[in-house]
C-alpha cells in the first residue's frame, strides 16, 4: 500500500489520528510558505519530497540504532507546522543538512543557503505528515503497529513509490473533493 494510501487509511480509521482538518492544515503551512517565500507550489512540492527522502533515511537508521519507538518518538516530538531548528538536528547533523540542501537546490534551483533556511520548516512538515499514523488517544495499538503511515514510509522497498511530495499533493485533491 502506498504512502497515501496509508495517509488515507489513517483518515477513515477513527483509531487513527489523522484527520481531513489535520492534512488541510499540514497543506495550508506548505502553501503559505510557498507564498511567503516567493517560490511556486511545484518547487516546494519538489523541495518537499527530496527532503522526505532525506527524512526517510535518516528515520531508518534511527530506527536500526535504537528501534522503532526511536523513530516514532521523533516523529512525535518534532511534527509539526512551525519551524524547528531541533527537528533538523534530531535527524541531521552539520554537514548532512549541507547535504540535503546541496540537493534541494540542485533538484530545484533554489540557492542552496535558501534551503537552509527552508529545513527548520521543511523538515517538522514532513515528520508532521508521518505523525497521522499515530494511535487517537485511548485507542490501543497492535504489537510494532502503533504509526502504520511511518511504518509504510520506513516499510518501503525503494521503488521510488514513497514520495511525501506526491503523497501532499494527493491529499489536496482528496481534500478538495470532500
Amino acid at each position: 500500500m502506498g504512502l497515501f494510501d496509508q495517509i488515507l487509511s489513517a483518515v477513515n480509521n477513527p483509531n487513527q489520528q489523522a484527520s481531513p482538518d489535520q492534512l488541510g492544515t499540514i497543506l495550508n503551512t506548505v502553501q503559505q510558505l510557498s507564498n511567503h517565500r516567493g517560490l511556486d507550489p511545484a518547487t516546494t512540492q519538489t523541495a518537499i519530497s527530496v527532503v522526505g527522502g532525506y527524512v526517510r533515511s535518516a528515520l531508518q537508521q534511527q530506527r536500526a540504532t535504537g528501534g522503532a519507538a526511536q523513530a516514532e518518538t521523533i516523529v512525535n516530538q518534532f511534527g509539526g507546522t512551525h519551524p524547528s531548528a531541533n527537528a533538523l538536528e534530531a535527524l541531521f547533523s552539520p554537514q548532512q543538512q549541507q547535504q540535503v540542501a546541496e540537493a534541494v537546490a540542485q533538484r530545484t534551483g533554489i540557492n542552496a543557503d535558501q534551503v537552509m533556511a527552508l529545513l527548520p520548516i521543511l523538515v517538522p512538515i514532513v515528520l508532521n505528515l508521518l505523525k497521522q499514523g499515530n494511535q487517537a488517544s485511548g485507542a490501543s495499538a497492535s504489537a510494532g503497529q502503533s504509526n502504520s503511515v511511518l511504518n509504510s514510509f520506513l516499510d518501503a522497498d525503494g521503488d521510488g513509490d514513497v514520495d511525501i511530495g506526491d503523497a501532499m499533493s494527493m491529499a489536496g485533491q482528496f481534500l478538495n473533493q470532500r
